[in-house]
């Protein structure tokens, strides 16, 4: 190799610099993935809303206050979990544990995350979705991350409720109120978690129970989850369906139903497959459910979405 290439070359091997590694900790503080995950169910609840698209101004400016919003909830809740998260392998690389944020740094964050989504909602939508954002803020942070999370099996159910949140303040930021295709969709998103979040705590069962955290799939049998997850599938499925007589009057008809009912059946199957998979005991696969039900709920708000422009 010449000198010429190798001078060449090195850049490309030079480690990132102290800046973009300190950058990057800070964004892995917000949990990037459940962000995106989150602001799939705001644009269908804002175009539900406006029945068509919403100004460019307000979409844009509900989904930075959003994105802000889910930021500043999970780099709190990042900070309240550091002594759990040091003992679950899959959490061992967060920036609280390796150390590459401090704690004082990482709270100072989440509350200039916290002021910013608040007063960027509040300026550029409505106040009403501005409370919203703060209400999901603290009942994830504080009664989330360190009452429910801890000390009960039913967890997952109360974390729902901050899970769900994106639905009702993408509605909010258009109409300044709620109605009942807020609630719908609200509801939708609310029991799709609980299948779609045992599914993940099930193969990391050992994780959590070297945490001591009492998540169903640890407390309960894998029988007794899977039943559990086949039972919130069809409540899923069965909320999704009243979208169309409730929100029939802001354009949702079978060009939403169909697809509900086509990709309800495949989360509903699915969900009975790791339950006889279960029964028959050796390996439950319970992933397959969760990539499953990440397809199904970004589809069908792709079909509301759809359903509600043409």
């Amino acid at each position: 190799m010449t000198a010429l290439s190798t001078r060449r070359a090195d850049p490309e091997r030079r480690p990132p610099s102290a800046l973009r590694l300190r950058i990057g900790a800070y964004v892995a503080l917000t949990k990037p993935r459940i962000i995106e995950l989150l602001l799939v169910t705001t644009v269908p609840a804002m175009m539900l809303a406006a029945r068509g698209w919403p100004s460019l101004s307000l979409l844009l400016s509900t989904l930075v206050g959003g994105t802000l919003a889910a930021g500043a909830a999970n780099v709190f809740n990042c900070y309240f979990d550091r002594d759990i998260d040091r003992l679950m392998q899959r959490t061992q690389k967060r920036p609280l544990v390796t150390g590459a944020v401090t704690p004082r740094a990482a709270l100072i964050f989440g509350f200039v995350l916290t002021v910013s989504s608040v007063v960027l909602l509040a300026l550029t939508t409505t106040l009403l979705a501005a409370s919203l954002a703060a209400a999901a803020i603290f009942y994830y942070a504080v009664l989330y991350t360190m009452v429910f999370k801890r000390h009960t099996r039913r967890s997952t159910e109360f974390g729902g409720v901050p899970g769900a949140a994106p639905v009702l303040i993408g509605w909010a930021a258009v109409t300044g109120s709620l109605d009942w295709p807020a609630v719908v969709v609200f509801g939708v998103v609310f029991c799709w978690q609980m299948p779609h979040f045992w599914a993940l705590a099930m193969r990391f069962k050992d994780d959590y129970a070297r945490a001591d955290v009492p998540m169903l799939p640890v407390v309960a049998s894998a029988l007794s989850v899977g039943r559990q997850s086949v039972f919130w599938a069809w409540l899923t499925v069965a909320v999704s369906l009243l979208l169309w007589p409730v929100a029939a009057g802001y354009g949702i008809g079978l060009g939403y139903t169909i697809p509900a009912v086509l990709l309800g059946g495949w989360f509903v199957v699915e969900s009975h497959r790791l339950l006889a998979r279960i029964k028959r005991g050796g390996e439950t696969k319970p992933m397959q459910l969760f990539h499953v039900s990440i397809s199904y709920l970004a589809l069908l708000m792709v079909a509301i979405v759809v359903d509600a422009i043409v």
